[in-house]
């Protein structure tokens, strides 16, 4: 059924798949966001285990400084990052709307796997499963941007 799914999805996307040099239109958008929502982003079922504390949050947000924050910045919303819009796709905000749409299964998949062609690792093997649903709890409870200040390594 899985192959299926993705057979379709390929089929769909395919008369956007030619070269262009402009930006992604509204509805290439949202098809590719659709796709990944609904089809080629696995565990959509998957239940964090660990409940939403303070201990859970405060967690993840150290595991996300140690692993996440060079892209992602301090706050999960690019603050301070300089590439972050000059990347291509550029690298979401993890506040936007479309990556909390991910169920948290969803999220620990993308953490986990990670997606490809978009510059995004795979952390399999480098974090934990404890450490990846604790940076899917803080992601739920991003701090406001720009109030964590910038990573320490772009500040020079």
């Amino acid at each position: 059924m899985r192959v299926k799914a993705h057979l379709l999805a390929a089929i769909l996307l395919l008369p956007l798949s030619g070269c262009k040099v402009t930006s992604p239109s509204v509805l290439e958008t949202r098809m590719v966001d659709g796709a990944k929502l609904h089809v080629t982003v696995g565990n959509r079922g998957e239940k964090n285990p660990l409940p939403a504390s303070a201990a859970n949050v405060a967690a993840g947000k150290e595991a996300f400084g140690h692993y996440c924050v060079a892209c992602h910045g301090l706050d999960g919303q690019n603050t301070g990052v300089p590439f972050a819009d000059r990347m291509s796709p550029p690298i979401p905000s993890l506040a936007s709307a479309e990556v909390q749409a991910y169920s948290d299964g969803q999220l620990k998949w993308i953490i986990d796997n990670g997606i490809a062609p978009s510059g995004m690792p795979a952390s399999k093997g480098t974090l934990n499963d404890e450490e990846i649903w604790s940076i899917v709890q803080f992601l739920r409870h991003l701090p406001p941007a720009g109030s964590v200040g910038e990573p320490e390594m772009y500040s020079h």
